[in-house]
Formats: structure tokens, sequence, C-alpha cells
């Protein structure tokens, strides 16, 4: 089997970050993986694998509270460049009025929620998109006017995609969720929220 050199690169790191921990941290680690295993329990389509971390997520939860070095994190961003996947048409925008209903949704991948539903961005729960709209967080900055601003040039919506698609490629340890990465958001739904943001007749550039 062809062995995946960035994935290689990227569990060097991640052991490399391993052997720094001290004794105390790898215990307390194990020990709060074990106990979230016990008390977590399925229900639905919520399994017991979401607890289970990738390699880019275990490297960002070992330097939680502390700095990650520039070259670890120059190397999680390329190793989660690498997985994105752009559409095969080579088309980024989509339905930007469809955009706007999954920017607003909440719903999916939740324990109460129906799998064969398509699941929603909830943009508007961190960041700021259309004037319209007053209720909205403030964890990631503010997008509105987003294309108005960056302008709406195709490598801006090829950016818009990736970021959305994977978040990690140009922000490690982001707190934005990995929407194309992690199937919370379907291809056509990913082109429609970067319509949201990139298409000039949308609410977030007016």
């Amino acid at each position: 089997m062809k062995k995946n050199p960035l994935a290689l690169s990227l569990a060097g790191i991640v052991l490399a970050a391993c052997a720094g921990m001290t004794a105390s941290e790898k215990d307390y680690s194990q020990e709060t993986v074990a106990m979230l295993k016990a008390s977590f329990k399925e229900r639905g389509q919520a399994k017991l694998d979401r607890l289970d971390q990738d390699d880019m997520q275990r490297l960002c939860s070992q330097y939680q509270g502390k700095p990650m070095p520039k070259d670890v994190s120059d190397k999680l961003e390329k190793a989660q460049q690498a997985l994105i996947k752009y559409p095969a048409d080579g088309n980024f925008l989509g339905d930007f009025r469809s955009g706007e209903r999954i920017a607003q949704s909440g719903q999916g991948k939740q324990f109460n929620d129906n799998p064969a539903n398509p699941s929603g961005a909830n943009c508007y729960a961190c960041h700021q998109l259309s004037k319209a709209e007053l209720s909205f967080g403030t964890i990631g900055p503010p997008l509105y006017n987003f294309g108005k601003i960056r302008g709406f040039t195709p490598e801006m919506q090829k950016y818009a995609y990736s970021k959305v698609y994977n978040s990690q490629a140009f922000s490690a340890c982001s707190n934005m969720p990995r929407f194309g990465h992690s199937g919370i958001l379907t291809e056509a739904q990913i082109k429609d929220v970067v319509a949201l943001l990139m298409d000039p007749k949308s609410p977030v550039n007016q």
C-alpha cells in the first residue's frame, strides 16, 4: 500500500509532540478520553466514534493553551490543504439564496436530527454576514461585505471554497468546523455558501 507522505509527515509531528509531553500530561490526556467514552452514550446518529481524534485534532489538543511553533503549524496547514477536494466542474459558486438558508440553519448531525435531511452550517452562530440579521455570534470575524472588500475574483472564490471545506488548511487549530472534510456540507451546499460570500447580488455584499 502506497503511503501518503503528508500524512506520514503529520504523524511524525504528532509523535514528536507526544515525546515532549510529561508523564502526568499523558496520563491526564488518557484519563480524559476514558472519562468521555465512559460517560458519552450513543444515541441516534451520534456515535462514539465522534470522540476519536485524527492526527490534526490530536496535535491541536497537545498544544491547547500553548503556542504552536510556526514550523509545526505550517506543516499542519500544508497537510490539511492536500485533503481539500475541489469541484470537478471548476465552478465554486452556487445559489446565494440557498446559501443564506444554509447559513441560518443549525440542523444536522445532532442525535435528534433526521440524518436523511441536509445539514446546515449555522454560520450566524459565529459570524456577522448580512445587515438584515441582527442576531449573530462574534467568535469568528465579521463576513459582511466579504466579496466586496476582497474582490470577486476566481482566486478569492477558490479561497472561500477551500476555507469552508477545511478551515485548518489556512488557520491551524481553528475553531471553525471542517464542513467539507467532515462531511457536514455537500459540495453543492459549500458552493451555495461561497455564493453567499462572493456573489455581488448577495445580501452579504450589499
